[in-house]
């Protein structure tokens, strides 16, 4: 059975391994010595990961789980070692919007940080800089071009789909850690990956590999799974209230003048 997996991670400034680095005697000494810069991807501690795994049947895929662990419920090192034994359970693509850049390795340092043996990540060539067993969208996207780069929520609302929940994003993850306000973390985290998975669905269909008709059969699974379960979530609403783009196929040909 071929598996894909489309995750995302959140996290906050490890300020232990920052103390360390910086010679720093407390958590606001570190915290000073980080400054306002976006902190080098190994002092940054997982606090949430979100799934979305999906296989494929028939040609189309279909979605067999949607989830966000966090910090709330586990520690740092149970999820990771949950998230990587998976993988190495299914030897699924790995599927992220910007993994290369930011996921991908700094999974790789908390792993070595936590002291976990993470063989899953070696059942496929995850890490190797040429091939896609793992996708990073905002890589292929932008053709390697990091002036073309892009964020996730601008392509997702000029493609229609349902992007960032109002008023959150990765800015402020470490603010509603502190606050206590893990869940809503992980539910923009869920968001996320589902926005990422339209969007990689959107990427197979121009790529050839799903057909138009595969495509909406995809779609259509995911919205089905999402109804069956918002009564238990909620926040998954926003993600259906916008229509998929219709494809090519169902688009009607405009007529020409003579």
């Amino acid at each position: 059975m071929e598996h894909v997996i489309v995750w995302d991670i959140e996290t906050v400034p490890d300020l232990a391994a920052a103390a360390r680095v910086h010679g720093a005697a407390t958590d606001k000494d570190a915290r000073d010595a980080l400054g306002d810069k976006f902190p080098k991807l190994f002092l940054h501690q997982i606090v949430c990961i979100g799934a979305l795994v999906a296989q494929r049947v028939d040609g189309a895929w279909s979605v067999t789980a949607i989830g966000a662990p966090h910090l709330g419920d586990r520690t740092e090192a149970e999820l990771i070692k949950s998230f990587v034994d998976r993988i190495g359970e299914l030897s699924p693509r790995l599927v992220t919007f910007n993994g290369h850049g930011f996921d991908l390795p700094v999974l790789r340092y908390r792993a070595m940080m936590n002291r976990i043996s993470a063989p899953g990540l070696e059942v496929r060539r995850y890490f190797r800089r040429y091939g896609d067993d793992a996708l990073d969208l905002c890589d292929a996207l932008s053709s390697f071009n990091a002036g073309s780069k892009m964020k996730l929520n601008d392509l997702c609302s000029a493609l229609n789909l349902a992007g960032k929940p109002d008023g959150m994003d990765g800015s402020k993850v470490e603010q509603y850690v502190r606050e206590g306000r893990i869940t809503e973390v992980a539910a923009y985290c869920e968001c996320d990956v589902v926005n990422t998975y339209r969007l990689w669905l959107l990427y197979e269909l121009f790529r050839g590999t799903l057909s138009p008709e595969q495509h909406g059969r995809s779609e259509g699974a995911l919205s089905r799974f999402v109804h069956d379960r918002l009564a238990g979530k909620p926040h998954w609403a926003r993600l259906v209230d916008l229509a998929p783009i219709a494809s090519a196929a169902e688009v009607a040909p405009s007529s020409t003048a003579a």
